[in-house]
């Protein structure tokens, strides 16, 4: 059994990685956490694993197959450095660093000391994502020319957890948060983004809460993203235009969105597909976040396991250029040409 030793027991580790994890069917062998609250609920939620005070003392105790991160995206560089230099296999939580720049180097280090590392991209084992990428797949859009992304919630009061308090260099923020996710979905399925528009803002926090990108793609298409927490009437999650026909997802996790109507019609479908007046629901595909852990557990026993890992940590690196970009963007009030780090501008 693969044991994986957590780091970090906020809401990312409790509610999002450990069940992934036990799902999986992967152990759960140690949690470093400096909250002693933390630390008992880990107890009496993973009877048998070992408690650590901090990273360090999780390396210096060994035990664990591969380490995952899942603290405040700030201290992702400096943590991921220290389990690089261990040897031990890595997972970092979106977003794999704060800039591309610093992303880059926790890649190149890996390398260097021929480390296993990847990113914990969750979004992409979503049900409702790998349906509309089966939708996209079977080619009944036709040529996809526009795709519309939405994360949008209803948070006038913020929450008052570190992604709201602390600023973007240290983490904080809609932009490293959702779009993490929200363009990586984007560049999955139009390629890698060339340029971007931009317009960010902190209207209730101190780092971004309310932000929207439009982005070029290589091959042409477009994509238009939005995150905020300050939408009172959020839209679908997903419209990807064709040629022949769309595709519309309302929401995602459960969330509330506005149009009644495009509520899937039962739990094997997921999304519709229109083609004008005329609409077919789409069939879900079965997927889940644990796969992610599932196919984790079969990179670490592969021959080459980078290679085999769940997600190239080369698309975090661009994701976070575009995000980057986009706040050029809106600061300049211009389009922004992005440029990855470690590669060629497009």
């Amino acid at each position: 059994m693969t044991r994986i030793g957590l780091v970090g027991y906020g809401f990312a580790g409790q509610d999002i990685h450990a069940p992934a994890i036990l799902e999986a069917g992967l152990k759960v062998a140690a949690v470093a956490t400096g909250s002693p609250e933390r630390a008992a609920l880990a107890r009496a939620r993973h009877p048998g694993a070992r408690i650590d005070a901090d990273l360090s003392a999780m390396l210096a105790a060994g035990g664990v197959d591969v380490i995952v991160l899942a603290s405040p995206s700030g201290v992702h560089l400096a943590q991921g450095e220290e389990v690089i230099r261990a040897g031990v296999p890595l997972v970092v939580d979106k977003p794999l660093a704060v800039c591309a720049t610093d992303a880059l180097s926790l890649v190149d280090l890996a390398a260097h000391h021929a480390v296993p590392m990847t990113v914990f991209q969750n979004r992409r084992y979503d049900a409702e994502w790998a349906t509309a990428q089966s939708v996209v797949a079977s080619g009944d859009l036709g040529e996809i020319f526009r795709l519309e992304y939405r994360w949008e919630r209803w948070r006038p009061v913020p929450k008052g957890r570190w992604r709201e308090q602390l600023g973007p260099e240290a983490g904080g923020g809609i932009m490293l948060d959702l779009h993490s996710h929200v363009v990586d979905g984007a560049v999955r399925m139009l390629g890698p983004v060339t340029s971007v528009y931009a317009a960010v803002a902190s209207r209730t926090t101190l780092a971004e809460d309310d932000t929207h990108l439009t982005c070029w793609h290589e091959g042409g298409a477009l994509s238009i993203l939005t995150a905020s927490s300050l939408v009172a009437a959020p839209g679908p999650r997903l419209r990807i235009l064709g040629t022949r026909a769309a595709y519309v997802l309302a929401a995602v996790g459960g969330e509330p969105h506005v149009g009644a109507d495009l509520a899937d019609v039962d739990r094997d479908h997921h999304g519709w597909v229109y083609a004008g007046e005329e609409r077919s629901a789409a069939p879900r595909v079965a997927s889940s976040q644990a796969d992610f852990y599932r196919d984790l557990a079969e990179a670490l026993r592969a021959q080459d396991p980078q290679r085999a890992m769940p997600v190239d940590p080369h698309d975090a690196v661009h994701t976070l250029a575009v995000i980057d970009a986009a706040r050029v963007s809106s600061d300049e009030n211009r389009v922004v040409e992005v440029i990855t780090p470690g590669q060629r501008p497009a």
